[in-house]
């Protein structure tokens, strides 16, 4: 009976249980299984014979690998470094498609420092949020498991510092690739994995309510961010076209079920543009949508490359602030960083079909 795979054994793609189930014909310990997956994930091979030549790996399992097996990785196109220590990726895949990945400092006083990643989990994105540039690009594909993870593995391989989180807030809708991005997180998170704390890795969501109840029903590990940017449907949907298919009221029942699950405050983001929903009709309307519902809410600014959309000024943001004190909830206001490099999701891509080059990878 032969033991060659179907199909090339992606190593990048396989969670630790699915690396034993592949690798069962042979045999080999759970040990020799561990070392496979601790070689292609915590040390980043550079290629399968780095793989196969892992210590406690036998001869039968380092030779199947040497034929069967494939480590892909993306290509690099263009960095972009800020002066607040952003840095921004835009990777090829082999498979067709550019994504992009931004690497975020941490740097408290009295703590370790740290970075995030902001990841990607498709390759443009069929939502068109009116202010994201990623939505003007449109909707080519899914990413595959290999392609999110290997968007941290090789800024991880870069940093001067340990990556200690991953936010799905990237290209594309994360909760529309439902199945490969949470197959990315548990790679993630594992610890002979990239040993990211799974309270650490966070899925952004626009209000895909049928995908946020499977989430809460299978307990996932990892955290939602629900993006409301208004809590008066007729707003909502100017910005936000997704309104139409799962509408408001859906997305706070949902959110509910979420919060009440996990005995946990929902974090709820709220992009503020000037002018349109910084109002005290908007704090109010906050305040009863998500009576009884535990949330902490993160103000971002608009960040919108064609100039439609601007973000609040001071004096209008203070005002907000003041008229969100009803809601009882903490407020925090999350930095933009990243602005003198376009780190907001899609600008780079279309920056690079607008044929502008920052700083091409060598």
């Amino acid at each position: 009976m032969s033991l060659a795979p179907a199909a090339p054994l992606n190593l990048k793609s396989l969670s630790l249980p699915e690396l034993e189930a592949a690798l069962q014909p042979l045999a080999p310990t759970r040990t020799a299984v561990a070392k496979v997956f601790a070689r292609v994930f915590a040390h980043g091979a550079a290629d399968v014979e780095a793989v196969a030549t892992a210590p406690q790996v036998p001869k039968r399992v380092a030779d199947h690998l040497r034929a069967h097996a494939e480590l892909p990785s993306l290509r690099i196109v263009e960095r972009r470094r800020a002066e607040d220590g952003f840095v921004k990726y835009l990777f090829e895949s082999p498979l067709g498609g550019r994504v992009e990945a931004v690497r975020i400092p941490l740097f408290v006083p009295g703590t370790e420092e740290k970075y995030v990643v902001c990841i990607s989990s498709q390759v443009g994105c069929a939502l068109a949020c009116d202010f994201c540039m990623t939505g003007k690009l449109g909707f080519q594909r899914n990413l595959r498991t290999w392609e999110i993870v290997d968007q941290v593995m090789q800024v991880r391989a870069e940093a001067d510092r340990p990556v200690r989180g991953a936010v799905f807030m990237g290209m594309g809708e994360p909760l529309l690739n439902y199945t490969e991005t949470l197959r990315a997180a548990r790679i993630l998170c594992h610890p002979a994995g990239l040993a990211i704390s799974g309270k650490a890795i966070t899925f952004s969501t626009a209000g895909v309510v049928p995908a946020i109840r499977r989430y809460t029903r299978e307990e996932q590990p990892f955290r939602l961010a629900f993006s409301l940017t208004s809590a008066i449907p007729e707003k909502r949907v100017q910005v936000l076209p997704i309104e139409r298919t799962h509408p408001l009221p859906e997305l706070i029942a949902a959110i509910r079920e979420y919060a009440l699950a996990r005995k946990e405050r929902a974090m709820v983001a709220y992009v503020a543009i000037r002018g349109f929903n910084t109002g005290l009709e908007d704090a109010l309307a906050l305040k009863a949508a998500f009576e009884g519902i535990p949330i902490k809410l993160d103000l971002i600014d608009v960040t919108d490359p064609t100039g439609k959309y601007l973000p609040p000024t001071p004096e209008e943001l203070s005002r907000f602030r003041d008229h969100l004190q009803c809601l009882g909830a903490p407020i925090a206001r999350r930095y933009s960083g990243g602005k003198d490099i376009g780190a907001a999701c899609g600008t780079l891509e279309a920056s690079q079909r607008g044929g502008t080059l920052f700083e091409p990878a060598a």
